[in-house]
Formats: C-alpha cells, sequence, structure tokens
C-alpha cells in the first residue's frame, strides 16, 4: 500500500472536525470573507464530499485496485505536473491535486486567488502530515511535463498555446442537467435544489437545464441562503429579459425560460418539455461532449447521478469524463 494513500485517508481524519473547532472555523469565515461567492455552508459541504467520496480508505483502495496502483511502480516515471486550478467552488482542484501525488508525481499548483486560502489550507495539512510532500508553487517560467487545467473555454485556448509540446489535460465549460418522470418524490425535488442552487449555480455540475414530461411542473422555492451577488445577477438578468421581450417565469429569486438549451445565466433555469424519453436520450447522446453529469432516475446516461449528489461525485466520476489516473500514468 502506497504511503500516500495514508496520508490522504489521514487527511480525511482530520477533515470530519473541519468548521467545528476554532481554528478550522476561522479558515471558513477567512476563505468566504476573500470570495464574496462562497458561503460558509458552501465551503463546509465542499470539504464534507471530498471527505466522503474521496478519502475513504475502502473507496481510495477499490479505486486504486482498478489501476493496479496499491504498491508503487518503479516503472513508473515520475513527472512534474502544474495543476492550473479555477475558482469558481471551494476546493475545486483537490482531486487533481490528489490524482498526481497518488501517481508520484511532482505537484505545481497554481490555485485560483478566489480559491487560495483553502488550498493553502489544505497543502499545509498535507505537509504537517508528510513533510517531504511533492508540493510546490507554480511558476510560469518553470519547466513541467503534464499539465492539468481548468477554467473556461478561453482559458483552456491559453493553456494549449502555452504548452504546445506537452501533454496536457484542459477542461473547459460543461454543464449539467436533470431529467424527470413526473414520479419524483417530494424529498427527490429538495434534493434537485441542492443540485441547482448550491454554489450558487457556478459549478460545472449544477444543474441549470430540467427536462419532464409535459403536462409535468416543477415549483422551485428560494434557498434558504441567497448570495447577495446570485440576487444581483438574478435582478439584472431579468432586467434585460424584460427589455428585450422575452418570456420568462419569474420566481422573485430566480427566472425560468421553456427552452431545450443550456442557460446561460446562473439565475436562470431553463426547462424542456417531452412526450417520449427516447427524446431526450438523443438530445443527451447529441451533447455528450458538453454534459458534465445527469441528475435522473430514469435517462440512461454514463455520468447519471441521483438526486441531490449531483455536488458528490465519486472517485471514478471524471470532470468531463476524462480518466486522469490514466492520463497520469501514460
Amino acid at each position: 500500500m502506497t504511503p500516500m494513500l495514508d496520508v490522504f485517508v489521514e487527511l480525511g481524519r482530520r477533515f470530519e472536525a473541519f468548521g467545528k473547532d476554532d481554528c478550522t472555523a476561522q479558515i471558513v469565515a477567512h476563505a468566504a470573507s476573500e470570495n464574496e461567492w462562497f458561503s460558509e455552508s458552501d465551503i463546509l459541504m465542499a470539504v464534507d464530499a471530498i471527505r466522503q467520496e474521496y478519502l475513504s480508505r475502502e473507496k481510495l483502495e477499490r479505486w486504486l485496485a482498478q489501476y493496479d496502483m496499491l504498491t508503487p511502480k518503479a516503472d513508473l516515471t515520475h513527472r512534474r505536473v502544474a495543476i492550473v486550478m479555477a475558482g469558481n467552488i471551494p476546493l475545486v482542484g483537490f482531486f487533481d491535486l490528489m490524482c498526481v501525488l497518488l501517481c508520484g508525481h511532482a505537484a505545481y499548483l497554481k490555485p485560483s486567488h478566489k480559491d487560495k486560502v483553502l488550498t493553502d489550507y489544505v497543502v499545509a495539512q498535507l505537509r504537517s502530515i508528510a513533510p517531504d510532500i511533492a508540493v510546490y508553487e507554480y511558476s510560469p517560467s518553470g519547466e513541467v511535463d503534464m499539465v492539468i487545467a481548468t477554467g473556461g473555454d478561453a482559458a483552456a485556448t491559453h493553456f494549449r498555446m502555452l504548452y504546445p509540446n506537452c501533454p496536457t489535460l484542459i477542461r473547459g465549460s460543461r454543464h449539467s442537467v436533470a431529467v424527470l418522470d413526473g414520479a419524483e418524490r417530494e424529498a427527490e425535488i429538495e434534493a434537485l435544489h441542492r443540485d441547482i442552487f448550491s454554489y450558487n449555480g457556478l459549478g460545472c455540475r449544477n444543474v441549470s437545464l430540467i427536462f419532464m414530461p409535459r403536462g409535468c411542473r416543477i415549483l422551485l422555492h428560494q434557498p434558504a441562503q441567497l448570495n447577495p451577488m446570485y440576487k444581483g445577477n438574478y435582478l439584472s438578468q431579468r432586467a434585460l429579459m424584460l427589455m428585450q421581450g422575452v418570456e420568462f417565469d419569474d420566481l422573485g429569486f430566480c427566472t425560468m425560460r421553456c427552452r431545450a438549451e443550456y442557460s446561460d445565466a446562473i439565475s436562470c433555469i431553463n426547462y424542456a418539455y417531452y412526450d417520449d424519453i427516447a427524446e431526450v436520450q438523443q438530445w443527451l447522446n447529441e451533447r455528450d461532449s458538453s454534459l458534465q453529469c445527469v441528475v435522473s432516475n430514469v435517462a440512461c446516461h454514463p455520468r447519471v447521478v441521483p438526486f441531490g449528489r449531483a455536488q458528490y461525485p465519486s472517485l471514478d466520476d471524471y470532470a468531463d469524463g476524462v480518466d486522469v489516473i490514466e492520463f497520469l500514468t501514460r
């Protein structure tokens, strides 16, 4: 068993108390003060998702066994891997860091300034567990062997140009949808609210389009905590659609539009009706390259998740459907 696996299991043990003691409560408050989009509840949920899905010894061992990675590979070339992190949701770059270290590579981190407080905290914890851990600061002038970068489409283009001859895993924009069959229980619809509104809708795993059978109706209610930035986005988008004469439903905290397209605003949730589930399946198949995950009990998709679990990806639910371990061990 790799010592690095033990490091992350210990990190998971430490995360059990995250936000419950004075030290980590201050970290949460500091991170929220540095990024006006971060709420304390969202930060706690992000850490909980990491602890639950990524840092269980049983889950880690089962996952790594698929790659024959439970013992160090003597023939694996150790590489310098740059990790350029996004900052739209708390600790969104954690999984890439963990994968790089579990593969025995050195991680050169470029955290987003929007998420630096939490990233620095995690790195400090890793160093306190394993003082010689191979985590370093990224420098544009430094040499790297591989690059993992996450951001918008413009950022993806930039990093492809910056590292034209370097193996790269670059993620651009993706979207998530929900597919209902009209028989969902009240608890599932409540869970769907979390899939939509967690992280203010800023994540690629946030549902922004809902398919439902014709005649079905879904009533969304305002989240218990509405970020002022989200409220501002809603007011701006509402005014814009009114000026353009666009037809929409005004819920008082977000808008809804009837169209089978991804939403172009975090405060606007699109919905579309179907007569046959096969119509939706065809839509999903045709747009798989732009889909991150599908929340549903009825849809067939390689990245389908239950209601309420969009923000709790499993170890093998890879972003953009790209196997990070396979990329790192080529």
